[in-house]
């Protein structure tokens, strides 16, 4: 198994490079100079767009086993002080894929070197983040070709200590969808509001009334959220705005309050086309599935879990967190689990820093539940 400090020098060279989605040719170009340096008779090696899917050969293979790790970063200018901080300028690994990508590699390492009887199927996706990559990735001929028996992945969790371990059998992440709303109104000069259409007084209105939704169509004993992150419009203090746009989010645990939740924004941003006389246009532009875990490989991999002296286990609750590796939930037996890794700033934050000493309870983990499961 490859030491801490050489799983910290990988960590930090790929979180200098982070990469949007589908972008990542630098971050494939190092994973592929990585298994370069590999005995190429024991794996496999196949690119799709800018991931990667590499079957290491089992002695014996009566079955594939599957591991996912995401790859790209997000557009946030980092502000952690790090000596290896992001190179990319408006970049930055701040949601923990350098460290997943990490522990992957750790672990191809490892069983290249020291074969087991199954094969194991490493997937090193691009586009978590958005526009998602899980789904064209499962729906290629790469991938179908290698199709895995079961599949896992890790997250590594901020709120958590270095060392701890954490899922739940069935829903452990939520369902969730983005928003992008575009209003078209009328412009006009600030002291003659009543000869145009203002879309930034249209926009504020939108953000209240679509806090109503939750707490007057949702279940309460459901739980779901809208966040509208990101409002732009006009162009100076005093023209009225003629366009304006809302980004968001939306999180639902259940696909039917999914469902409900579209159904009232579209209703209330019809009422305002009405009410303010203006053009609007919604788009959801990426939907993930819920992270559902299957209950007897979740429940053994606890158990599994819990046995082992170097990792504390907790159980988790269900987060309004979305990934799309709910989509090869959705189809292959697995399951997702939280990786402690303790910051003060949590995930997409711009100072997030993830505790180092989490790489090697994820490799040692994995190797041995590889180890147990082949």
């Amino acid at each position: 198994m490859l030491s801490l400090e050489k799983l910290t020098a990988i960590r930090r060279d790929l979180h200098q490079i982070p990469e949007l989605g589908f972008q990542e040719f630098k971050t494939q170009r190092y994973l592929l100079h990585f298994f370069e340096k590999l005995p190429a008779n024991r794996f496999e090696l196949k690119k799709w767009r800018t991931g990667l899917l590499v079957k290491i050969k089992g002695t014996n293979p009566s079955k594939i086993m599957g591991y996912r790790a995401d790859i790209d970063g997000l557009p946030i200018t980092e502000q952690t002080g790090y000596s290896f901080s992001s190179v990319h300028e408006g970049m930055m690994h701040a949601c923990g894929h350098d460290l997943h990508m990490t522990i992957a590699l750790a672990i191809a390492e490892h069983f290249i070197h020291n074969p087991i009887s199954d094969d194991l199927l490493l997937l090193f996706q691009p586009a978590e983040e958005g526009p998602g990559g899980a789904q064209p990735m499962m729906e290629s001929e790469e991938f179908k070709e290698w199709k895995p028996d079961f599949i896992t992945a890790l997250h590594i969790a901020p709120e958590l200590p270095a060392g701890t371990i954490g899922t739940k059998p069935g829903l452990l992440f939520a369902n969730t969808s983005e928003l992008f709303i575009d209003l078209k109104g009328k412009g006009g000069h600030a002291a003659y509001p009543h000869t145009a259409k203002d879309m930034i007084v249209a926009a504020s209105q939108l953000v209240g009334q679509f806090q109503t939704i939750i707490s007057r169509n949702v279940d309460p004993l459901d739980s779901a959220v809208i966040t509208v992150g990101k409002i732009t419009g006009g162009t100076v203090q005093n023209i009225i705005a003629e366009n304006a746009r809302l980004e968001g989010t939306i999180r639902t645990l259940s696909v039917q309050s999914m469902g409900r939740v579209k159904e009232r924004i579209e209703a209330i941003v019809k009422g305002l086309e009405l009410a303010y006389d203006c053009e609007a246009h919604i788009d959801y532009g990426a939907m993930y599935h819920q992270v559902f875990n299957e209950a007897e490989l979740t429940k053994e991999f606890m158990q599994f879990a819990e046995s082992l002296p170097f990792v504390q286990f907790e159980k988790s609750k269900e987060a309004m967190t979305g990934e799309d590796f709910g989509y090869f939930l959705s189809e292959i037996p697995g399951f997702m689990f939280w990786l402690g890794a303790e910051s003060p700033y949590g995930l997409h934050h711009s100072k997030l820093q993830p505790d180092e000493n989490a790489l090697e309870t994820a490799v040692r983990t994995m190797i041995e539940y590889f180890l147990f499961k082949s």
